[in-house]
């Protein structure tokens, strides 16, 4: 006899968290999950280019649209310019008679722009829940709890902060606040060089691989040089004795698309592909970065295809939909370039942007309605601003 049981359903409420990666509910200390209001077109919609189109005509200067690399075809179609984060923040500052910015990227992007924008123009991000992992790795209570480590380590003084662009404005803020400088994939190696002219010691902040990357890499530091200072461990796990004898303190923070790639990635499409050139970005591990031909920026990367002769092989280790552009953009020059892991890998929180959204967010300006406005505190936007005037200023 078989007895049949059926299983009963469990009264089971969902965790705040599991609400944020949703993009449901909110938070507004974090780059992720904040909810969305409002009534989207459907995905299915056929009509969502000619929509795209028509209120983006519509709007005509009064509007500027920012696409980065990593976004879906779909957006970049509509993009009045593309690039990394930093550029197309600076791009914004520099159409200063455009009403509305419209951010096709995370959060984080647009707080720079609308620090660096003047107070008449507007910036949105079509997606509220379009955050950033590697962002919300560090908070401003835990940063701040951090220097207070190092102040009783008796290090403080001599540390300067060094921030990537890729971290919130807060972050950018007391960065600002402590005499550090902002950096970019492109030049993180002259604001690392810049800071030790200023300190003896740097508290790199969020990505540890691209501030134990540089350091090792670029300016000839060994990894006992550096250290790992983790905001879920007592005292970041180090004690005082670890934080004095170390030149980097790592804040423990990764991307979570670049941080996939492993050493086994690259030896397996070196076997796949023989006369393959290996060119990742420097936010993958450091393992990674050693083992790869050419290490660079998400501009460099582009810049290093198109100057690649005809027929040559690739394998690129960043972000999907960029690699996928580019390898259909350089297929006609016989150029065969492939991502460098065998499983798919979007960064999930850029992809949230899609044409739904931006449909949405286009229209709604056009009825004069604006949404999803990103606006930085003021006080948080001068010193982080101070921050970015730092690094701009770098030789």
């Amino acid at each position: 006899m078989r007895v049949v049981t059926t299983a009963q359903p469990l009264d089971v409420q969902p965790t705040p968290l599991a609400l944020l990666l949703l993009g449901r509910e909110s938070d507004p200390r974090s780059e992720r999950g904040v909810e969305c209001p409002g009534d989207l077109p459907a995905a299915s919609d056929p009509d969502l280019v000619e929509r795209a189109r028509a209120a983006k005509a519509k709007l005509g200067d009064k509007v500027f649209v920012l696409g980065h690399h990593y976004q879906r075809d779909e957006v970049i179609e509509f993009a009045d310019v593309t690039g990394d984060s930093f550029k197309l923040a600076r791009d914004a500052a520099a159409r200063p008679d455009a009403e509305y910015i419209v951010f096709c990227g995370v959060h984080f992007m647009a707080e720079s722009a609308d620090i660096l924008t003047t107070g008449d123009q507007q910036v949105v991000l079509p997606d509220l829940a379009a955050g950033c992992s590697m962002a919300d790795m560090a908070t401003a209570e835990q940063v701040a709890e951090c220097w207070d480590v190092l102040t009783e380590a008796g290090i403080a003084e001599v540390t300067v902060p060094v921030s990537y662009m890729n971290s919130s404005a807060d972050i950018k803020a007391f960065t600002g606040k402590h005499g550090g400088t902002i950096c970019t994939s492109s030049n993180a190696e002259r604001a690392l060089t810049w800071a030790f002219e200023q300190g003896e010691k740097v508290l790199f902040l969020p990505d540890q691989h691209l501030g134990r990357n540089t350091a090792v890499r670029d300016l000839g530091m060994s990894l006992e040089d550096c250290v790992v200072y983790n905001p879920h461990r007592p005292n970041g796990g180090l004690t005082a004795e670890e934080l004095r004898g170390a030149k980097m303190i790592l804040w423990r923070g990764h991307c979570s698309v670049h941080g996939r790639f492993s050493l086994d990635s690259v030896n397996d499409v070196r076997e796949r592909i023989p006369g393959v050139n290996v060119l990742v970005h420097p936010e993958c591990k450091h393992e990674v970065v050693a083992a790869a031909d050419y290490v660079g920026s998400t501009e460099y990367i582009i810049k290093t295809l198109e100057a690649a002769p005809a027929g040559s092989k690739w394998a690129i280790g960043t972000e999907l939909n960029l690699v996928r552009r580019l390898a259909n953009r350089f297929a006609s020059e016989g150029k065969e370039i492939v991502f460098l892991d065998k499983t798919v890998c979007f960064c999930s929180t850029m992809n949230r942007i899609d044409l739904p959204h931006l449909v949405w967010a286009l229209e709604s300006l056009a009825e004069g309605k604006v949404v999803n406005r990103i606006e930085v505190d003021p006080e948080v936007a001068s010193f982080s601003k101070l921050a970015l005037e730092r690094m701009l200023a770098l030789p």
